[in-house]
């Protein structure tokens, strides 16, 4: 252990590591929970604190041997995954101010060992023009901005092809629709598909809508967003520069104010992911319940056997891949209540409830990436369409009597269908049997076909 003064006291930090008196100070001060800073959190961070030296060092306000110092070290833990320097709790200060000085004073650190003789101080140089108050946003849009594009977009995306594939391969397998559980007119299984894959389209719509919103930073707002001590145009500047080194479209917020104090782009963002959520939880539900059986259910649809579903019931299959997938959704939904009530809390020129914000959007990402690419994988490419069954259930449903509307009217056809269902007869049965039609009149215009789309005039 070495010990370290400062204006606090004295503070004992491990050999060996990289961080400083105030992270280690944090260690001890917020012992709360498990949950800790997220690795897309920190690479965020880095990379702001790169782009500033570069902007810094551009304009002079920094030497420029500091400046390029600063970047190497923000390469280096980087490239090295240098993570374990940062061991934060998300319960702490509400500004996330631990988490940017564990970066500041990582950074020097690591830049002084590279360069010795040269000195790097964590706060004059390597947080020059920043605040924790601007710093932490802005970390925390383009953690987001970098999640949402690098995983949870192509996981979407991933999906919504294959229930296309499966559409596009069942789409004139027929079929009995339900509305309200009970039965309906019919649909072909390619409908039935098709309406999940639209889902997945509707959630990149509402994504690719909020990222704008993610991409405004309020770097260079400082303590409060009237920049102090920062130079004009410095977050215009850190924003071009992230954007080359990240190939992104970050821009400058034309109100830090704002940006430090509300957090309505990530409430915006998280309705969203709760969306994802919802048209997730339908789809896995729907899957589920098709395939619900194999002999005393739905049985419209199998699901792969990965795993023993039952420590009792041997050769039992369950749905396990739409249970996680269900919780995940479940799971979200939570996370956006926390979102909504940490965002509603940014009192005067800051809301200080980022950290715990961050955790909640980081996870619901998180968890609908996982979950999205796990059930896809695991489940929807191996769902087997089982025509016979669906074929039988179609046949028997008196819900196709909805055709005869047009031929005998809504109460006729009624009385029609009440007496098949309280007889058990079909609806040819009854209509035969009072010589409404013959048999093979019956059959002649009863056409499962047109039932599955509007008529022509």
């Amino acid at each position: 252990m070495s010990q370290v003064n400062d204006i606090y006291g004295s503070v004992e930090i491990p050999e060996g590591v990289l961080w400083g008196a105030n992270t280690q100070r944090s260690l001890q001060n917020f012992p709360i929970g498990v949950e800790k800073m997220p690795r897309e959190l920190i690479e965020a961070l880095i990379h702001i604190k790169r782009a500033a030296a570069q902007a810094n060092g551009e304009k002079g306000v920094l030497d420029r041997s500091i400046a390029d110092a600063i970047i190497e070290a923000s390469d280096q833990i980087l490239e090295q995954e240098l993570y374990d320097q940062f061991p934060l709790a998300i319960w702490q200060t509400g500004s996330g101010t631990q988490t940017n000085m564990n970066a500041n004073e990582v950074i020097a650190n690591l830049a002084n060992k590279n360069h010795p003789g040269l000195v790097v101080h964590p706060n004059d140089h390597v947080n020059k023009g920043q605040s924790s108050n601007c710093v932490f946003p802005t970390a925390l849009h383009v953690c987001l901005t970098l999640m949402i594009n690098r995983d949870l977009i192509p996981a979407i995306e991933a999906m919504r092809d294959e229930l296309d594939q499966l559409a596009e391969k069942h789409q004139d397998v027929l079929k009995t629709g339900r509305t309200h559980l009970q039965d309906a007119t019919p649909v072909t299984f390619g409908q039935e598909a098709a309406a999940w894959a639209h889902c997945y389209r509707q959630c990149l719509s509402q994504l690719e809508a909020i990222l704008p919103m993610l991409r405004r930073l309020t770097i260079g707002g400082t303590a409060v967003g009237t920049g102090l001590n920062a130079y004009r145009g410095f977050g215009a500047d850190v924003s071009r520069y992230l954007n080359e080194n990240l190939g992104e479209q970050f821009e400058s917020t034309e109100n830090p104010f704002h940006g430090m104090s509300a957090k309505d782009a990530i409430v915006f963002m998280h309705g969203a992911l709760t969306a994802i959520a919802a048209d997730t939880m339908k789809v896995a539900n729907d899957i589920r319940w098709l395939a619900s059986g194999p002999r005393c259910g739905i049985g419209e649809l199998t699901i792969p056997a990965n795993e023993a579903g039952s420590s009792i019931m041997p050769g039992k299959v369950n749905p396990t891949q739409a249970e996680a997938i269900t919780m995940v959704c479940v799971q979200v939904m939570a996370n956006h209540q926390a979102v909504v009530m940490g965002a509603s809390q940014g009192n005067f020129q800051l809301n200080v409830y980022m950290p715990m914000i961050l955790h909640n959007a980081w996870q619901s990402i998180r968890l609908l990436t996982d979950g999205l690419n796990s059930f896809r994988e695991r489940c929807v490419q191996g769902i087997e369409v089982n025509r016979d069954k669906m074929r039988e259930n179609l046949e028997k449903s008196l819900m196709t009597a909805t055709y005869l509307n047009n031929r005998f009217g809504y109460d006729q056809t009624a009385r029609i269908v009440k007496e098949a269902h309280e007889r058990g007869l079909r609806i040819k049965d009854v209509i035969v049997e009072h010589q409404l039609m013959t048999a093979d009149e019956f059959d002649a215009f009863f056409d499962y076909e047109a039932m599955i789309k509007p008529y022509e005039l």
